[in-house]
């Protein structure tokens, strides 16, 4: 199944009001700006978009509205995030009828599967929809490894094509490669080594902190496939601060109060999760401010964020 998926694709944010309900017409806003500010792609309900904090039918609502406001100008792929295959057939078949362009399919959730298991249940999602995959490798979250046996054991499955690589060794980018050649699709899928993952055959990034800093995000990538290394090396190197929040465990909590702060979102959170509090908020805080004091120019990037 041929795709063509490349760029940089936001976890978005799904934007909550104070009494804790989902705020679909925001959250519409915030993918709508983000469209604009030229990502190439939006992944609906990953972990940043709080996935396994939602009722089914919020998920499928959150969806819908994503699908609705994105209109076709770049692709959809949602997160499947489920305890079971059961469930994650039947949450990945209602995405496709909501218009997903594709899934993100993650390990089951809690249970930690055998390799046999693990390919068991990525081929029944795959074999319940026509949507093409991406598998979601991030074994420090996931405790499960999607290792070179389970993506041997999919090459026949012609909609499994991409795989979001988070491990933070990025090793895997080139033992990939060279176990499979362009057989999938790589993706970098951890903020603070998106750069590394891109020189080593990543053709796009799955980012947290692109919510918040989404023209240089998208400036970072471009630059780097036009062959401008300096440029992309230099917001790289300004971004990094913010792009370790990524691998923290408060990683949501992080990414939606640097949306806050420039002027994009709201930190309103699901529980378990609650917003940051105390050093830890000022900490991040500190951090937002500075990069937008020091942001890199980029030449005509059209309106300026709100807090900038």
């Amino acid at each position: 199944m041929a795709i063509d998926w490349n760029g940089v694709f936001p976890a978005v944010t799904t934007q909550i009001r104070e009494d804790m309900s989902i705020d679909l017409a925001d959250t519409q806003r915030v993918v709508d700006d983000l469209v604009r500010d030229g990502v190439t792609g939006v992944i609906a309900l990953g972990t940043v978009g709080e996935n396994n904090s939602m009722e089914r039918d919020e998920k499928i609502a959150v969806l819908t509205a994503i699908v609705e406001v994105v209109d076709g100008r770049v692709p959809v792929i949602t997160g499947v995030s489920e305890f079971d295959t059961r469930r994650a057939v039947r949450y990945a078949q209602a995405a496709e009828k909501a218009g997903a362009d594709g899934l993100m399919l993650l390990p089951p959730m809690v249970y930690v599967p055998k390799a046999q298991e693990l390919v068991a249940h990525f081929k029944g999602v795959a074999n319940g929809v026509g949507l093409p995959i991406m598998l979601y490798n991030n074994p420090p979250a996931y405790r499960t490894s999607i290792d070179r046996e389970v993506l041997e054991a999919l090459i026949e499955v012609d909609n499994i094509v991409a795989v979001k690589e988070s491990a933070p060794d990025t090793r895997r980018f080139t033992d990939i490669r060279n176990a499979f050649g362009d057989r999938y699709v790589l993706f970098a899928g951890l903020d603070d080594v998106a750069l590394e993952g891109l020189y080593l055959g990543a053709k796009g990034w799955v980012s947290g902190l692109t919510n918040a800093f989404p023209r240089e995000s998208v400036e970072l990538v471009a630059a780097f496939q036009r062959g401008d290394h300096a440029k992309a090396m230099d917001i790289y190197r300004w971004f990094m601060p913010l792009l370790h929040l990524d691998a923290e465990h408060d990683l949501v909590q992080s990414i939606k109060l640097a949306e806050q702060v420039m002027g994009r979102g709201s930190e309103r959170v699901l529980p378990p999760r609650y917003p940051l509090t105390g050093a830890r908020r000022a900490e991040v805080i500190a951090m937002v401010e500075q990069a937008a004091a020091t942001r890199p120019t980029l030449g005509d990037t059209g309106a300026q964020d709100k807090a900038a």
